[in-house]
């Protein structure tokens, strides 16, 4: 970290209790500059590092969350790379990849790079961009460079303009030619479109919100996950299927190699850990997501597989929009909801309760990302690499409201929650971003870098 004098800052933590690959001790941790230069049992402060009581607080690698939408360029009504970026590091999200629906979508590689350039000049965490695909944009698509692009996203279901893949043949085509990380939505459209069509037909324009998971049912969800994995075995891709919605489709995955040589990976999301359809009554709207949470049987059958290793990562597919869009009828209120500030005080929450270790909290959220994307030096507490690093304070946070939110729609599905933890500090590289309720917005976060080659 550099101070107004451009003079390097060092900090020293001390005595923390250590979440790291499996691991719980108490340690020193030495950060010079940007990366960890130190850590060990105690460790003497000869470098004039400012010195941070850590005793009794937990401290965890930074989180990366894969699946994102920070609505910038053309949604900024709903929030920017910069609004969002600043409710990430207040929830210990030091890093993030972000989706390409935005306006316009990014199916160019000009288009990619000017959400690069927004976000080197206002994101406070670190960041990367999905490439986006479409029905007839290949020869973009394989421009992508590996080394600092996170994957290739394809919409096998419903999306922002022109980013529906839903020719066969174009999938073939990208699975086939594609040689880095196709991430997917898997939702089968013609399912969906024909349970909308029955719902249309009972209820008219005023479909309850309790028909979504019948419309976005569980045959959508797997037909297209099915067949994304089908296309990934039969080309030998390396395939990422995000936010599994059913128990059903968890049965896909495999869990009998290291995450390393896995080629075929799968991602839960907070919303379908944490939620399931008995919750529409009380919250509508605000848990509509895409794909929906769904029966109580397959929250829990996410969670199996999710412990058993069968779902490797843990994200939030973040997606604000306003208060009064989500208002509106079940036709007209857009799916997605803001979670970043709060989708790992969620998970420690469940830590509380019993469902998974503090360790596996981290395997899912830190390490497993920085694994499955092959992130440069990110995801661990390991001496050189770079010091992203969360301190997580043992003590209740505030009841969570509007006024508490920092998303710049100002709403969570939380909202009337306690969480049993406290986001204390976050360090992005060395600096700190987040402190004791405030947020230091002079230290911007940095393009990530992929060990691809």
């Amino acid at each position: 970290m550099e101070n107004e004098k451009n003079e390097i800052v060092n900090y020293l933590l001390k005595n923390g209790t250590i979440i790291n690959e499996g691991r719980v001790f108490t340690s020193d941790i030495l950060i010079k500059g940007d990366v960890i230069e130190k850590i060990g049992g105690i460790i003497e402060n000869n470098c004039g590092a400012i010195e941070i009581d850590a005793n009794g607080k937990i401290i965890i690698p930074g989180c990366i969350d894969d699946q994102v939408h920070f609505r910038e360029p053309g949604l900024t009504h709903k929030g920017t790379i910069f609004s969002e970026s600043r409710a990430a590091v207040a929830g210990g999200i030091t890093s993030f990849m972000e989706m390409p629906n935005t306006i316009p979508n990014a199916l160019t590689q000009k288009l990619l790079e000017e959400k690069y350039a927004i976000a080197s000049k206002s994101s406070l965490a670190n960041f990367s961009f999905f490439m986006g695909a479409s029905n007839d944009n290949l020869t973009e698509v394989l421009k992508t460079n590996p080394e600092n692009v996170c994957g290739v996203k394809v919409f096998m279901g419903s999306s922002t303009g022109n980013m529906l893949v839903d020719k066969e043949a174009a999938l073939e085509a990208l699975f086939s030619q594609v040689g880095m990380l196709i991430a997917t939505h898997c939702e089968d459209e013609n399912t969906v479109q024909a349970n909308l069509k029955k719902a249309t037909l009972i209820y008219g324009e005023n479909i309850p919100i309790q028909e979504h998971p019948i419309i976005r049912n569980e045959e959508a969800c797997y037909k297209s996950s099915k067949f994304a994995v089908s296309l990934a075995k039969k080309y030998g891709s390396r395939l990422h299927v995000l936010h599994i919605s059913t128990e059903k489709e968890t049965h896909l995955f495999e869990n009998t190699i290291p995450l390393e040589q896995k080629k075929i990976t799968a991602e839960a999301c907070i919303h379908h850990l944490w939620f399931s359809e008995k919750d529409y009554n009380s919250k509508g709207n605000f848990i509509k997501w895409n794909p929906a949470v769904k029966k109580e049987s397959d929250r829990l059958g996410i969670w199996k597989a999710l412990l058993d290793n069968r779902i490797d990562v843990i994200a939030t597919d973040h997606a604000p929009h306003t208060l009064q869009e989500k208002s509106q009828s079940y036709f007209n209120a857009p799916s997605g909801g803001p979670l970043v500030q709060h989708g790992l005080l969620a998970m420690l929450e469940k830590v509380k309760e019993g469902a998974l270790s503090l360790e596996k909290v981290v395997e899912k959220m830190c390490h497993a990302p920085a694994i499955l994307f092959r992130i440069k030096e990110r995801g661990f507490i390991r001496e050189g690499y770079k010091a992203d690093l969360v301190v997580i304070s043992q003590e209740k946070s505030p009841i969570v409201t509007k006024e508490n939110c920092l998303y710049s729609c100002a709403w969570s599905p939380f909202e009337g929650i306690q969480f049993s933890h406290t986001i204390e500090k976050t360090f992005v590289n060395g600096s700190i971003v987040f402190q004791d309720g405030i947020i230091l917005d002079d230290v911007l976060g940095e393009r990530l870098n992929f060990n691809r080659y």
